[in-house]
């Protein structure tokens, strides 16, 4: 073998003058600005921090040396308690028996009418649009009292346990797809006319129906979209206590966030107790977020850069 020539061997020199890389100086800015990110999110989180550690400690404890104060001992009796005393499985099951309907439903129809109107021209395709957003402008409080009595005149005999649409789970799913779906068509109509026109021209000229046009090849292109949007819409829909509480007279049929109002007395209430029937609520929630976590995330950034 040929020794190294003088070109090509290294030499202490050359090793000695290639640049070292330095770590660049600390900023004052960029330590403030972490400094304040790191208080915003403790903000954020001192609520929850502070919900979980009150639920973590006996309300005995707590009334006698205060809620600021050393644990003398940390258990979760509490929330066993607040899942058995608030019946948390029957109003979880009216829950479901709510979001899960209204959930399908609005996405169903929402592409449905996103997909026509983004894929077909027609003289009002503009004012539908504008019509399903202005939708999302109206304050709620404003529409709720012919709501109210809108839903005491419709009569459902056979069909509802109450005999009308009031005090029913279907006045709930009903209501939760008239308010969602204006957001939801926004939504889709814009993420459907970023797919090329020559899928569903092509799929025309190959004597595809309308149906099949939407159903086999636009609708499976939207899958970060819709799961974005399920995501969204299981949060906001088991979230929702204003529709629920006017619309519906019989406890039993509540949802889960009248729930938490059992675990309160009419002479007493343990706050401890509370906080952890409000923790376990937020169980489902966190439960679909992580399911769909990936979905979700690639659905909000869609549009954000184009290559």
């Amino acid at each position: 073998m040929s020794a190294p020539t003088a070109a090509t061997a290294p030499t202490a020199s050359t090793a000695a003058s290639a640049p070292q890389r330095r770590r660049p100086p600390v900023r004052p800015a960029r330590v403030l600005l972490h400094l304040f990110l790191a208080g915003t999110a403790l903000a954020w989180l001192a609520p929850l921090l502070w919900a979980v550690y009150a639920a973590l400690r006996p309300y005995a404890e707590t009334s006698t040396k205060g809620y600021v104060s050393w644990p003398d001992r940390l258990s979760l009796g509490n929330f066993s308690d607040a899942f058995t005393q608030s019946e948390m499985p029957h109003y979880f099951g009216n829950t479901l028996l709510i979001a899960v309907p209204a959930v399908l439903l609005t996405l169903f129809l929402s592409s449905c009418v996103a997909f026509y109107a983004s894929r077909f021209d027609f003289r009002l395709n503009l004012a539908l649009l504008l019509v399903f957003t202005a939708g999302n402008l109206l304050p709620q409080q404003v529409v709720i009292t012919p709501l109210y009595r809108l839903y005491l005149l419709v009569d459902l005999p056979g069909i509802t346990a109450s005999g009308k649409l009031y005090d029913s789970a279907l006045g709930l799913v009903l209501i939760h797809v008239a308010f969602q779906s204006g957001f939801c068509v926004f939504v889709l109509s814009n993420y459907m006319r970023m797919l090329p026109h020559e899928l569903t021209e092509a799929a025309l000229v190959d004597g595809a129906s309308v149906w099949r046009m939407y159903w086999q090849i636009v609708l499976p292109l939207c899958r970060p979209a819709m799961a974005a949007l399920a995501t969204l819409l299981s949060i906001w829909i088991y979230n929702d206590f204003f529709w629920a509480i006017v619309l519906i007279s019989t406890g039993e049929n509540m949802p889960i966030t009248s729930a938490l109002k059992n675990l309160s007395g009419q002479y007493f209430t343990d706050p401890n107790l509370v906080a952890a029937g409000a923790l376990l609520t937020a169980i489902p929630t966190l439960i679909v977020y992580f399911a769909l976590q990936r979905q979700f995330v690639s659905g909000l950034t869609l549009g954000a850069s184009k290559g």
